[in-house]
């Protein structure tokens, strides 16, 4: 498992994706497609150089399945409804590669990670947390972004 130091990263274009119907993680095949997942965080939790990790996350907000190649940025009014975004804007940027989809235990640990560094840096964390996964080089690769 290969992770990446704590980046500020200054995302310049918004990632879109299709919404998905389902909001049950354990039917989403995260071997084969690009999935992006998106929760608020617990606001106590949120701020806390020890967060409690069986309170960090609140809810799911959304979960997106990445658009075919030829949609992006064509599509119609039904499927912009459907929509959901990594919007642009600053995120504490974090990710790891490995031979294997992260477990939800892992990469909550990243983020819970990734949450203490930022706080340690002094950055001011807001409480939306982006998960992506995708299939990148020959390795599964989680990406955590954390608005900032």
């Amino acid at each position: 498992m290969e992770k990446t130091p704590l980046t500020l990263l200054n995302l310049c274009t918004p990632l879109q994706y299709n919404k998905s119907e389902s909001q049950n993680l354990s039917l989403l095949k995260l071997e084969n497609e690009e999935i992006l997942l998106c929760y608020e965080v617990n606001p106590v939790q949120g701020c806390s150089i020890e967060p409690d990790r069986d309170y960090f996350l609140g809810r799911l907000l959304f979960i997106g399945k990445k658009l075919p190649e030829s949609q992006n940025g064509d599509v119609d009014e039904k499927e912009r409804n459907s929509l959901v975004l990594l919007p642009q804007g600053n995120y504490l940027f974090t990710q790891c590669r490995s031979d294997a989809v992260l477990s939800r235990d892992e990469w909550l640990d990243l983020a819970i990670e990734q949450q203490k560094d930022g706080l340690w840096e002094r950055y001011k964390l807001l409480n939306l947390l982006y998960i992506r996964f995708l299939f990148e080089d020959g390795s599964f690769v989680t990406q955590v972004f954390r608005t900032v």
